[in-house]
């Protein structure tokens, strides 16, 4: 179908009709992203210590030089640090692991985006009392 005048006279092609390259990108900005990972690793961390801070996330994001989409446009990688704090005694590398596959996973799913590195930081352990356990110092 050629494109229609409006009632301006003008002619004007349809948003299907422009090819995606020329339609323009969607830049995310590295905060957005940063709060996806930080929340990404809460969905994975059920329950944490209560005096525990939730996990944060920094982010890097960069244009990949050779990757395009199928529409040809850039494909942009996200480098992230997420920074944890977990209960001890725990699987600390089993619980790095998840957080590192679900980041991962949610940023590419939410932001479009591939995620070649995720790097985890464990930067407190909370010690987790036994119940019935003496408190205050052992030796």
């Amino acid at each position: 179908m050629p494109p229609q005048p409006d009632r301006l006279g003008e002619t004007r092609r349809r948003a299907a009709d422009i090819a995606p390259a020329e339609r323009g990108a969607t830049r995310i900005a590295d905060r957005v992203v940063a709060k996806i990972a930080g929340q990404a690793a809460r969905e994975v961390l059920d329950a944490l210590p209560p005096d525990a801070a939730p996990p944060h996330a920094t982010v890097v994001v960069r244009p990949h030089p050779r990757l395009r989409s199928a529409g040809g446009t850039p494909i942009d990688t996200a480098r992230i640090r997420v920074s944890l704090e977990l209960d001890y005694p725990s699987d600390i590398g089993g619980r790095c692991n998840a957080v590192r596959r679900h980041v991962a996973e949610r940023v590419d799913a939410l932001a479009g985006m591939e995620v070649p590195e995720v790097a985890v930081q464990v930067e407190r352990l909370h010690l987790v009392q036994a119940p019935g356990a003496a408190h205050g110092r052992t030796q």
